[in-house]
Order: C-alpha cells, then structure tokens, then sequence
C-alpha cells in the first residue's frame, strides 16, 4: 500500500498560494491543497476536467464558485462534488485552508 510522510515528501507549490502534495492508485487520486495570504480578492482561475471530484473543507472559509449552482460558502466540515467538464474556482475567504480533493479517475496532469 503506498504510503505519503509529509515530513520526507512536502507540499509542492503550484503556484503563488498554492501548495499541493498527492497520492493515488491506479485509479484514484487524493489531493491536499494548501492556500495561504488570504483573504483573497480574487478567485483561482476557473478550470474544468473530464475527472470527477469530491472535496472535503478541511480547515479555513472559501467561496466555492460551480456552474449552473449559486456561489456557496464553505467552511471547515463541509464537502462539494464537481461532476466532470463543469467549470468551477474557489475563492479563499480566511488566511488559509486546506482542501482534500479526490478524483476519479488520476489527474496525469497534476501527478508529481
């Protein structure tokens, strides 16, 4: 079973407040995704992918920003689904938070 210790392998940045570390099968991913200096005034850019997701608000506020549903926020507890090619962001709220993203099937796109 492939095992990830944060302390041998840190978060790699993505880009400017943007920290992520990953860890998948053949056919599942899971995504820890770091944001930092908020609040933001503006959102992550808008993205879709033929993956679907399911995120889990670890820690911190965001506005979570999904096309075809009104703009939510989240906090720490909550959980959003993203079905696959639908165009969505996020918007940190708080100084940080920490998002578990899983997708089905890998991201090759974002594998490190």
């Amino acid at each position: 079973m492939p095992i990830k210790k944060m302390k041998d392998d840190p978060p790699k940045q993505v880009q400017d407040r943007f920290f992520r570390s990953t860890l998948y099968t053949d056919h599942l991913m899971t995504a820890i995704c770091d944001f930092t200096e908020g609040p933001w005034d503006e959102s992550m850019p808008e993205h879709s992918h033929p993956h679907e997701q399911v995120s889990y608000v670890a820690e911190g506020e965001i506005i979570f920003y999904c096309e075809g549903e009104p703009d939510q926020l989240l906090s720490a507890g909550d959980l959003f689904a993203v079905s696959p090619g639908v165009r969505h962001t996020i918007k940190l709220v708080s100084k940080q938070a920490r998002l578990i993203d899983n997708f089905h099937p890998v991201r090759e796109d974002i594998l490190e």
